[in-house]
């Protein structure tokens, strides 16, 4: 991968902050399989850019799983880091995904609350229906915003973010999503993603102080654009 390939996907950019749209094949940062992770690839293309001596500062705000695609918020300096950091604990930075699956949801729109267990051993996560010392608090709302001949689309709006929770909640309710097998689903893609998107993230500057609301356009593959098309690039 080369910083054009980088610049290409940046959905903003300016001195404090990125915004990327990440492949389902990248992983945000560094992990046991040694692959080079996104984060190495945008600190090579700030240097790059910027002709920047010496190493280049860069903070990973939060992560989104290896199969998944969509906007993921990096920190070009400690201050928006620490700012950024204290807005995602907050739940002042606010996500929306798009998930498609095969199976009708039981409600047009709904507002799930579920706790999850994380088996680390699986790197899997589980409904339980009574919290105990093991499970975090899971909440989220989905609506069907639209349909093909054989899928749905979901927009999920995360008020919580946990471990694969919108993998393990929309698969409890009986629709996990297209092509994630270790939630359901009866057969992977073929490119090993899944048809989970970071559609979209709203929140304020954390130097500027003023409201982005940034958009990441999903992978190009068929039943994505069929779904795009739907919208026009609007901004759902």
């Amino acid at each position: 991968m080369n910083a054009s390939s980088i610049e290409n996907r940046i959905l903003y950019e300016d001195n404090h902050l990125l915004v990327v749209n990440k492949l389902p094949s990248e992983i945000v940062q560094g992990d046991k399989t040694g692959d080079k992770p996104l984060s190495e690839e945008i600190k090579a293309y700030i240097k790059l850019k910027y002709d920047k001596p010496g190493d280049v500062f860069l903070g990973v705000v939060h992560r989104i799983d290896r199969p998944v695609s969509g906007a993921v918020i990096f920190a070009r300096t400690s201050k928006s880091l620490s700012r950024l950091n204290e807005m995602l604990k907050t739940g002042k930075i606010h996500k929306s995904y798009w998930a498609v699956v095969k199976t009708q949801p039981p409600q047009q729109h709904d507002h799930l609350v579920n706790y999850l267990w994380r088996d680390e051993s699986k790197n899997k996560s589980f409904v339980r229906k009574e919290a105990d010392k093991q499970t975090q608090l899971a909440e989220l709302s989905y609506a069907v915003i639209g349909k093909s001949k054989d899928y749905y689309l979901l927009e999920v709006d995360l008020i919580t973010g946990r471990h694969h929770q919108i993998r393990a909640q929309l698969s409890y309710i009986g629709c996990p999503i297209r092509g994630d097998l270790k939630y359901g689903y009866s057969r992977s893609n073929q490119d090993g993603s899944i048809h989970l998107h970071s559609r979209s993230i709203s929140f304020l500057h954390p130097v500027k102080q003023i409201p982005l609301k940034i958009i990441a356009p999903p992978p190009g593959d068929t039943l994505w654009n069929h779904f795009t098309n739907l919208f026009n690039t609007s901004e759902h």
